[in-house]
């Protein structure tokens, strides 16, 4: 039943930061045997493949690493770790000539061949470099051929299924993992690992991530006792294409970059009702245009299937499909004519700025352990900029490759691992089959209906308190529910099982932190506590398993580089 393999450095997961984390590793040390775990396969799974809108880098004339860097902690509602913010905002710089010069991507350019930036919500300049709207798709790709190239071993089709410590609980061993293929088990043993598994808030009734997403590598971590830090801050893109309840396109992103360029978000009055809410109306960050188009959704003013309308036409119809050729596809796909008509859309579990402690290296509190991407929290605090997640993913997924083969140069030999917890982990993960069969889609739909209505868009005591309650009820329910198949290979109703395991443990988490958080900052909205409190006593909420049960605590914000009420702009301190 358990098969062992060998490897210096095991990665996790296979996008961005995967990937760039490979690559980095293999240039650092070359003799070093580097092994990708992935749950799909290499470069065609995941969330990066996904990433239309673009990469944010402060690359043109005008803007600078502190107008980037202010954008994202103001956008953050000053609750980002700053020194994690500093290091994205310049080593973004660095990431995007090596995407070019070294990767092979190629970017859109302007008349004069410097990169395109175009507009995105909540930013200052128009700063976000991409490749029409298909940018995930250009980065991952080169990314994907330049992991073939190297002498780099990849595991596809391999779930992770818990960290394993060492004998003495000091440091990690390996990784237990499951060949979805075979449905045997593979422990490595591995001098360092990588959890870059990614987030992907799945747990909603209208969510953008991979069906492969269902937040392993956060439930990993915190059952192995790391500590998750913003784990309320669940980010909804404000349009989510809206195609009815019979297509899984629905809850799939229509690119910011459409309000960017001047798009109008319309009730079901055809009233463009962000005039009302922001000064930048649909140009607003994503927390207050995902507010505001559920505030319509609650009144019933809404599209036939319940949402809003995204109206471009007013730019010209040829001008849409030439700038968004990707998006007006995709429209139309479904039935919708997005340059020249109407698009229904809604809010969409997006991204999750919460993630496991860590510092600037990348490293965690459990040593052997690195973390990037969007398992890792502190870099976006209370609001991601769109544009800053795919730039997270590669600046620290490279930091990561540098930074490991330092670790295991000082640390060189494996570490024996605590063998009762692999069996322990491999019980668990066998928990189905010992059970009598259940009907696990109902599960699903009544997860994704709780996340939805009480812990989603707007949120308040009773609802989160509500569903507190109802997720205890669908956990015990969930282990007490097994498979009709008792085949272990590509078993696919035991991926689900083992999905809704991670993502039931994952939202206790959120709903906890969501309830401990009493005011409103960025992607954390409570209509009972509407006040974003004082910037200057800013916390974070930090998530940690204690006996089985979640404590949610806080901690201050250090404030290292600027304090609420400055500023790094030296225009913005002139006029002051």
């Amino acid at each position: 039943m358990l098969e062992r393999m060998r490897t210096d450095i095991l990665i996790l997961g296979s996008g961005g930061a995967g990937l760039f984390a490979a690559l980095h590793a293999h240039q650092a040390a070359p003799h070093a045997t580097i092994t990708i775990a992935t749950k799909g396969l290499l470069g065609k799974s995941g969330c990066t493949r996904m990433v239309q809108g673009g990469y944010n880098v402060a690359l043109h004339k005008g803007d600078s690493v502190e107008r980037h860097f202010m954008d994202t902690i103001e956008g953050g509602k000053w609750l980002p770790n700053q020194d994690l913010a500093w290091t994205l905002v310049t080593k973004a710089i660095e990431r995007v000539r090596e995407l070019e010069n070294e990767i092979g991507c190629f970017f859109d350019r302007n008349p004069d061949g410097s990169l395109h930036g175009k507009a995105f919500a909540g930013q200052t300049f128009d700063r976000t470099v991409h490749k029409g709207d298909l940018t995930g798709i250009e980065i991952i790709n080169r990314l994907m051929e330049q992991v073939w190239a190297r002498p780099i071993q990849r595991l596809e089709e391999h779930r992770a299924i818990a960290l394993i410590k060492d004998k003495a609980g000091h440091s990690i061993a390996g990784v237990l993992l499951l060949d979805i293929r075979t449905g045997t088990f593979l422990f490595v043993e591995a001098k360092a690992v990588l959890l870059a598994t990614g987030g992907g808030p799945t747990m909603y009734r209208y969510h953008t991530p991979s069906g492969d997403k269902s937040m392993d590598g956060l439930a990993m971590a915190l059952r192995a006792g790391l500590r998750l830090r913003d784990m309320e801050m669940v980010q909804f893109h404000p349009t989510g294409l809206l195609a009815g309840p019979d297509t899984r396109m629905t809850g799939t992103v229509l690119e910011e970059g459409l309000r960017g360029a001047g798009g109008h978000l319309l009730n079901g009055n055809m009233e463009r009702f962000m005039l009302n809410v922001d000064p930048k109306a649909e140009r607003a960050t994503r927390d207050k245009v995902s507010q505001a188009i559920y505030a319509e959704m609650r009144a019933g003013c809404t599209s036939p299937n319940g949402g809003v309308y995204i109206k471009m036409s007013h730019l010209g119809p040829e001008n849409v499909r030439k700038q968004f050729k990707g998006m007006v596809e995709r429209c139309a796909d479904c039935g919708f004519d997005l340059a020249g008509g109407l698009v229904e859309v809604v809010p969409t579990a997006h991204y999750l700025m919460g993630g496991v402690i860590c510092e600037t290296d990348t490293s965690t509190e459990l040593p052997g352990l690195f973390v990037a991407g969007e398992d890792a929290g502190g870099v976006h605090g209370a609001n991601r900029l769109g544009g800053n997640g795919v730039a997270n993913s590669t600046v620290f997924g490279g930091i990561a490759g540098d930074t490991m083969p330092g670790f295991i140069a000082r640390n060189p030999h494996w570490r024996a691992p605590d063998e009762e917890a692999i069996k322990a982990a491999m019980a668990r993960a066998m928990r189905p089959f010992e059970k009598r069969p259940g009907d696990l889609n109902r599960l699903r739909e009544r997860l994704l209906n709780l996340m939805w209505d009480d812990v989603g868009v707007i949120r308040n005591r009773a609802g989160l308190e509500r569903a507190i309650a109802a997720l205890d009820e669908i956990d015990e329910e969930l282990q007490a529910t097994g498979l009709r198949d008792g085949d272990r290979a590509f078993n696919l109703t035991w991926q689900d099982w083992l999905n809704l395991d991670s993502q039931i443990t994952v939202s206790k988490v959120i709903s906890r932190a969501a309830l401990k958080r009493e005011n409103s900052r960025g992607a954390h909205y409570r209509e009972d506590f509407p006040d974003e409190g004082d910037l200057a006593t800013s916390t974070y909420t930090v998530a940690s398993l204690r006996d089985g049960q979640v404590e949610i605590t806080e901690e201050p914000v250090a404030f290292t580089i600027v304090r609420p009420g400055e500023t790094l702009l030296e225009e913005m301190r002139a006029a002051e």
